[in-house]
């Protein structure tokens, strides 16, 4: 009997996971709870490495379309320091996939679903709850009262996961505040702006917050300001004037970034799993992405979710007998190679929302 994949998510990893299952001949059926793929904006920028999201997508036989599609020159990117010098500034190879190109959140996922057979995506299906089957595998049941039976059940499903509570009651912590604005056609409507923020990322780097923009391949800017986890209602951040209050004194330049926004802010709580958590392996379950193992962001959350998608896919179509074998063996892996990255994630994160942010800061771009 072949095997009933279902993949909770239709994110990056659940996406790559499912195209690369489907290469090896394997179906699978990508749960996603959204009703369709354009509607909520996917975010911003992604660089991808070439040790893991690139690898992912050559594994997925899509490194062509990817190149066809990403920005190279969005790698560029400037820190400045609150009055607006420039501390650091890297620019590419023009033209250079070598590194780590850019591309938007959006085209990449819309590359993902392209490659995939039209039924291999149900929307509109929010897990709610799976149950174990006294024989093996689960009992999916859906917002709408939707049923689905499964023999391999997998948590594609983001940092609220809910397949991830079948397998650990961890609990996340919170580790830092973002609030995002977004200035659309910027090269016509803030030149200036669009000149300031150029091709790629610009961090503007203050004592414990950042102001942060990035250029997005249709030509609008995402603005970003991080701050610590701190006691407030992160709904104060709702509001432009008390934004820039946290800014007195800056550059008016770099401040317009805020002022510019075309509506309102939206705060989140940035949240991450404790370094190192890790479940009792299960038949029939696992999981993948910021489900497994949600770090703060600071580049490597969509990169390790494709890596962890490859990995997994590839232990699936060896041990396609045997697919609690491929679990354990993809877990094993997965555990110590994501140990290393949170640690150095957090690291990343505590630095940028340090006091002495902009020195160390330019020391991890420079290696001086």
């Amino acid at each position: 009997m072949e095997m009933r994949i279902a993949i909770a998510g239709g994110g990056l990893g659940g996406l790559t996971l499912a195209r690369i299952l489907h290469r090896h001949g394997i179906d699978a059926v990508v749960y996603e709870r959204e009703a369709s793929r354009s509607a909520r904006s996917q975010g911003g920028m992604l660089d991808l490495h070439p040790e893991s999201g690139q690898q992912a997508l050559a594994d997925a036989g899509l490194t062509t379309r990817f190149r066809s599609q990403a920005r190279p020159e969005g790698e560029e990117h400037r820190i400045l320091d609150p009055s607006g010098r420039t501390l650091v500034h890297h620019k590419p190879q023009p033209g250079s996939f070598s590194g780590r190109p850019e591309i938007d959140r959006r085209v990449l996922r819309d590359l993902l679903l392209d490659s995939l057979p039209v039924d291999a995506v149900a929307w509109q299906h929010r897990l709610v709850a799976a149950t174990p089957r006294p024989g093996g595998g689960f009992g999916l049941t859906f917002q709408d009262g939707h049923r689905a039976d499964c023999d391999v059940l997998v948590g594609a499903d983001g940092a609220r996961s809910v397949v991830r509570s079948l397998l650990t009651d961890t609990k996340l912590s919170y580790v830092a505040t973002l609030v995002e604005l977004n200035i659309g056609d910027a090269d016509r409507r803030h030149p200036d702006l669009a000149e300031l923020v150029g091709p790629g990322n610009l961090w503007c780097v203050g004592v414990n917050q950042i102001l942060a923009a990035q250029r997005l391949g249709d030509g609008s800017i995402r603005v970003g300001i991080s701050l610590r986890a701190e006691d407030r209602d992160i709904d104060t951040y709702r509001s432009k004037r008390a934004l820039l209050d946290l800014f007195e004194g800056w550059d008016a330049a770099l401040t317009a970034l805020v002022e510019a926004g075309d509506s309102t802010p939206i705060p989140r709580r940035i949240e991450a799993m404790p370094i190192g958590a890790r479940w009792d392996n299960q038949p029939g379950i696992t999981l993948v992405g910021d489900a497994a193992h949600l770090m703060p962001p600071v580049g490597e959350g969509a990169n390790q979710a494709m890596l962890d998608a490859a990995v997994l896919a590839d232990e699936l179509a060896a041990h396609i007998a045997d697919p609690d074998s491929a679990i354990r063996r993809y877990e094993e892996a997965m555990f110590t190679r994501t140990q290393a990255i949170a640690e150095m994630s957090a690291r990343v994160q505590a630095m940028m929302l340090s006091p002495t942010a902009a020195d160390d800061i330019v020391r991890f771009f420079t290696g001086s």
